[in-house]
């Protein structure tokens, strides 16, 4: 097993229950941890036997462009494409941060984390 990260990716978008978020919008920071065997990609050089990290920033982009109330169910969304895409990848988590919330007080971000494995 190997572990690949692709971390503080950064995307401004719509997500949360206050009216005003949905029309001004906010800067996230997504963090993605994933499991997967990566003996056969060590040895033979080629990407087409490794999970692709551009593949891995594709789907973060697309689902965070997605506005929803709840960073829960962006992360979910996240994990649900990438194990459907990659048949690969055996666990995953993804931490999703929304910097400055609107909550009162200076708070840098609220962060959320989910983790999933592969149901066989």
């Amino acid at each position: 097993m190997g572990v690949i990260r692709v971390e503080n990716i950064r995307v401004f978008a719509y997500h949360g229950c206050l009216k005003e978020e949905a029309k001004i919008g906010s800067d996230y920071r997504v963090d993605l941890q994933i499991k997967a065997n990566l003996q056969t990609s060590a040895y033979s050089d080629n990407l087409s036997d490794t999970v692709d990290y551009v593949f891995l920033n594709r789907i973060i982009r697309e689902e965070m462009h997605k506005p929803s109330h709840l960073l829960e169910t962006v992360a979910k969304r996240i994990l649900n494409r990438i194990f459907s895409e990659d048949k690969r990848v055996t666990k995953a988590s993804v931490w999703v941060s929304k910097l400055n919330p609107p909550i009162g007080g200076d708070v840098e971000k609220v962060t959320i984390k989910l983790t999933d494995k592969r149901k066989n």
